[in-house]
């Protein structure tokens, strides 16, 4: 079986029915000439209005009462919401939408890719589209610009490729967030981690430990570093640095959020993370929470950590703890020239612990291994493994398994000055 899979058939058939009449577009298109000769319509009269002009035009197509509801409802979202992807935003259980073009659109619901029945009028439609999330976003995305990071207003991270880039035309790629913020207790709840590390992890973060957490495309990153974020003391100030806002923070009341900004029109410069970070050090920072390093800016953030900046948190994309630490070395010596030796001495001074997570071969997310950086020894990044996910049986399709406490946390001056 493919990885994806089509729905409906039925579905599919039906909702091009439509679209073989030419009404759809010839529908918006004279609802659009109306709305440039009156004042803005409000969501009643824009319901009607699309009510009459379908009814005007669907004398001799013959469509089922619910087809043209179902088209009704497509307008609606096209002037004031996500068009066609309106249905698939609303399901709580797709948690990523990609669209390759006008004519395919795909959706992950628990873990499984599927083929959505929908399909885009038109390049128009898509284009004007991805025009809407760009300037709910903040961003600016044309053919100078083809390529944007942005998100929506619930947080959702969105990547867009413009056509002729993306050759079989525009895609947008949308990493949905829930609408209520994953907390400690959901992720204990979905077996992502064990009672002991949960309450282990809570000191840490409230002793001030810099911790970093790294895993692969999907393995929950962000999700992590806002259930770690609900330990942070409620009367510290918090800045969160990001590329594109997707950290949801709940109970932190001295909060500031900072984001990324592209070049845009003439004469606007970009400001990047490394901008940021710099500018955040002013700000008289209980804390700072990177949420993700990718670059140069990985410099800053270690040289944050090393002058008194304690109980920040980031994350990064790594295949392992091991890893995580050689991506961090590359990142730095994008920023900065610096020998290896003190480069490393920097990483083992301005992180205490890393979080590994992975997604699991049944789709589970899970903390992998939990290790603290005990220091430079003959050179090398020395790990002191706490804990680590074992494999116990496959059940059903579902792994079970145990966490293994492997070790001690060695550095405890942060751990003793918290009254633990």
């Amino acid at each position: 079986m493919e990885a994806w899979e089509i729905i409906s058939a039925d579905a599919f058939t039906e909702g091009r029915k439509l679209e073989d009449k030419n009404l759809y577009p010839a529908v918006k298109e004279r609802i659009l000439q109306s709305m440039e000769h009156t004042r803005e319509l409000s969501d009643e009269e824009l319901s009607l209005r699309i009510d009459e002009e379908l009814q005007k035009r669907d004398k001799t197509s013959l469509l089922s009462f619910p087809a043209r509801r179902q088209y009704a409802t497509r307008l609606f979202a096209s002037f004031r919401k996500f068009g066609v992807l309106q249905e698939l935003i609303e399901d709580e259980e797709v948690t990523e939408i990609l669209v390759n073009g006008p004519s395919r659109i795909f959706y992950e619901k628990k873990g499984t890719l599927h083929l959505f029945h929908g399909t885009f009028s038109s390049d128009e439609e898509l284009s004007d589209l991805i025009q809407t999330i760009c300037a709910g976003g903040g961003r600016m995305v044309n053919e100078a610009s083809p390529i944007v990071d942005t998100r929506l207003l619930d947080g959702s991270r969105v990547n867009i490729v413009l056509h002729p880039i993306s050759l079989d035309g525009s895609c947008i790629s949308i990493r949905k967030f829930s609408k209520e913020p994953m907390n400690m207790q959901t992720l204990l709840a979905y077996g992502s981690l064990s009672d002991e590390i949960a309450e282990y992890l809570e000191k840490l973060v409230i002793a001030g430990y810099n911790i970093f957490v790294s895993g692969g495309t999907g393995s929950g990153k962000t999700t992590f570093l806002n259930a770690l974020s609900e330990f942070i003391p409620k009367d510290q100030r918090v800045v969160t640095i990001e590329d594109s806002a997707e950290l949801q923070l709940n109970g932190i009341a001295n909060l500031v959020r900072l984001e990324t900004r592209t070049a845009g029109f003439e004469g606007v410069a970009p400001i990047g993370i490394r901008d940021l970070i710099k500018t955040a050090l002013r700000m008289r920072p209980s804390r700072l929470i990177v949420g993700e390093c990718r670059g140069a800016e990985a410099i800053d953030l270690l040289s944050a950590n090393n002058t008194g900046h304690s109980g920040s948190l980031g994350t990064g994309h790594a295949n392992s703890t091991y890893d995580m630490i050689g991506r961090l070395e590359t990142m730095v010596l994008m920023g900065m020239e610096l020998p290896l030796p003190a480069i490393r001495r920097q990483i083992a001074s301005g992180i205490d612990l890393l979080i590994h997570l992975g997604r699991l071969r049944d789709k589970s997310r899970k903390v992998l291994e939990i290790a603290e950086l005990a220091g430079v020894e003959d050179g090398e990044i020395r790990l002191n493994v706490l804990y680590r996910f074992a494999e116990v049986r496959e059940k059903k399709g579902q792994i079970e398994g145990k966490w293994e406490k492997t070790g001690s946390l060695i550095h405890r001056e942060k751990w003793e000055a918290a009254g633990f």
